[in-house]
């Protein structure tokens, strides 16, 4: 069993802010800060470990072309690995990975953690902005199942979204901590670094209080039980970080995550 991870460097559909796409080099430097170490919470030295390799970022093409890019890129080399860790990048390189592993894995369920819904048929016209991933993923059925995870954004359109997708929301409101989410099957997690609240993670483009603490999100990854065949970390913005606060905690939540893809049984 290999995890690979790669960086897609993308952030050209976000919709207020650029800076995403500097993301995946700046958070391999925070996980080698000599601040940490590079052991996981459960013990798990990830320093030279063996059942993980970083293969670098994707070069890619701009516009529209990103998006096919992307997918091809990953499909072209999954036969070298069994499992994925994406670093974003903002939301909107969901999709084409997730489509890209569908291949492999038919019957996905999908942990999504995030502020936002992110399930606008468009976003100020265009199909693939980072407000539209997993409507692309739903219309397509590209997942078998699609659970939200603190959710405190929602309007009546991603409402009638979710209701037309058969999309399980847990909005923020209604969270009750150690809350247990059973999946069936495969699982591939989408983590969206505003689902932390922004007193804890301040560098994202879109500030949305009322999150989640860094404990929280960390306790729900070591929580997850099953077959973890991919991950993604997104949008975060280092421009909005100049303490690097979020930086080291979006090193601990690569660390996590990698933990998580790593022990992950079918």
């Amino acid at each position: 069993m290999s995890v690979s991870v790669i960086g897609v460097p993308f952030d050209e559909f976000s919709s207020y802010l650029r800076g995403p796409a500097q993301a995946p080099s700046l958070i391999r430097q925070f996980y080698n800060s000599d601040s940490s170490n590079y052991f996981t919470e459960s013990g798990v030295n990830l320093k030279n470990h063996p059942g993980w390799h970083d293969i670098g970022d994707l070069a890619l093409p701009t516009g529209y072309q990103a998006i096919d890019a992307i997918q091809s890129e990953i499909e072209s080399r999954f036969s070298s690995f069994d499992k994925l860790l994406s670093l974003g990048g903002d939301h909107s390189i969901t999709y084409p990975v997730v489509k890209a592993l569908s291949k492999k894995y038919p019957r996905l369920n999908i942990l999504h953690l995030d502020a936002h819904p992110d399930l606008y048929q468009d976003f100020e016209g265009n199909k693939f902005s980072h407000a539209c991933p997993f409507a692309r993923i739903m219309e397509e059925g590209l997942a078998q199942r699609l659970v939200q995870v603190g959710i405190r954004t929602m309007n009546d359109h991603q409402r009638e979204q979710a209701t037309r997708y058969g999309v399980e929301v847990f909005e923020m409101r209604h969270w009750q901590e150690f809350q247990k989410i059973k999946f069936e099957g495969p699982i591939y997690i989408s983590l969206d670094i505003d689902a932390i609240d922004p007193a804890f993670a301040p560098g994202v483009s879109h500030h949305e209080p009322g999150g989640f603490t860094s404990r929280e999100i960390i306790s729900i990854l070591q929580q997850i039980q099953g077959n973890v065949v991919g991950a993604d970390l997104v949008e975060y913005n280092p421009t909005r970080d100049p303490s690097g606060i979020t930086g080291m905690l979006a090193a601990k939540l690569f660390k996590e995550l990698l933990d998580v893809l790593l022990r992950s049984t079918k």
